[in-house]
């Protein structure tokens, strides 16, 4: 069912962006995988299987990506994911990704709750602990031509309110996907917008620990 057929990485170092240059640079990260979609051309009512078969896919993606941006996990503090579709399947074939992506970073991140669970559609645990990237890894999906671009969505890992780490990550991949494949993406930063300055929560006070505030 899985058959992979390409994987894109990049990293990108932010040292300027108009204004004073930051303290330390921003970096930004994605990885894309490009593979079959099995279900391209038809209609198929149970997708679940695929969904259990792309775990550990997104588990290898997202240490995959650690590993190229070359710092320390505790460095990584906005997550994102997505998907694009090529014109012979559905969009419904990109939310694929919703589980088994997502929760590839958030585990790799420190989470402690309960992945199971929710991809049976019931209450996610909760920890109890501070951190440990409780909030939901943001995403997008899209149906494209070849060499479309997708914007990831970026936020904070552990409250999805904090405005200075609402952030995207742009990702295209050469000649993907074409009408029978999938691309599936995560995206990781080291933190909030080079120059952020619209109010809002900051991370610094993050208080609630519910993923949100």
């Amino acid at each position: 069912m899985i058959e992979i057929r390409r994987v894109l990485t990049q990293v990108e170092e932010i040292r300027h962006e108009f204004g004073p240059a930051p303290d330390v640079p921003l970096l930004r990260g994605a990885i894309a995988v490009v593979m079959r979609n099995p279900f391209a051309g038809r209609y198929e009512a149970d997708l679940l299987p695929m969904m259990e078969a792309l775990e550990p896919v997104g588990v290898d993606m997202a240490h995959r990506l650690h590993a190229a941006m070359d710092i320390a996990v505790e460095r990584i503090e906005c997550y994102g994911k997505g998907s694009i579709v090529g014109s012979g399947g559905e969009l419904e074939h990109g939310a694929l990704w919703h589980v088994p992506g997502g929760y590839a970073m958030r585990e790799l991140l420190g989470w402690k709750g309960d992945r199971a669970a929710y991809a049976k559609g019931q209450g996610e645990a909760k920890s109890g602990q501070p951190g440990n990237a409780l909030a939901i890894v943001p995403s997008t999906k899209k149906v494209g031509a070849p060499g479309t671009a997708l914007d990831v969505p970026l936020t904070h890992i552990n409250a999805a309110y904090v405005r200075s780490h609402f952030d995207a990550m742009e990702v295209r991949v050469p000649g993907a996907p074409a009408a029978d494949e999938l691309v599936f993406i995560l995206a990781m930063s080291t933190g909030p917008r080079v120059h952020a300055r619209v109010g809002g929560l900051k991370a610094a006070d993050i208080a609630k620990w519910d993923g949100q505030r």
